[in-house]
């Protein structure tokens, strides 16, 4: 899953017949700590996500498929709104003592 954050809208006078009724946003894609990385990009918002909302994505195929119309030309859907990131910190020192070493 990748995260985001919404920090802007798009508004589109001429779009493909396929995107006719659907919501542009410009997300600053996120990291597991909610850090920014990467540029913003633009997304196709299938669950009604506001601005300062952090959400989920995807890209490619799986955009395309999130949409009423599944060939539409899409790089990236919003497919979820997120309340809450628990991320549990496995820090290993040294692994080869856990998993030992290759030789």
């Amino acid at each position: 899953m990748q995260l985001g954050k919404i920090i802007g809208t798009v508004v589109a006078t001429v779009k493909d017949k396929s995107l006719k009724d659907m919501k542009m946003l410009v997300m600053q894609p996120l990291n597991e700590n909610l850090q920014p990385v990467g540029e913003p990009i633009v997304a196709i918002d299938v669950v009604q996500a506001g601005y300062g909302d952090i959400v989920h994505w995807v890209t490619a195929r799986e955009a395309s498929l999130a949409l009423p119309e599944p060939f539409a030309p899409v790089d990236a859907a919003i497919t979820g709104i997120v309340d809450d990131v628990n991320v549990e910190k496995n820090e290993i020192e040294n692994k080869e003592s856990i998993f030992g070493s290759k030789k």
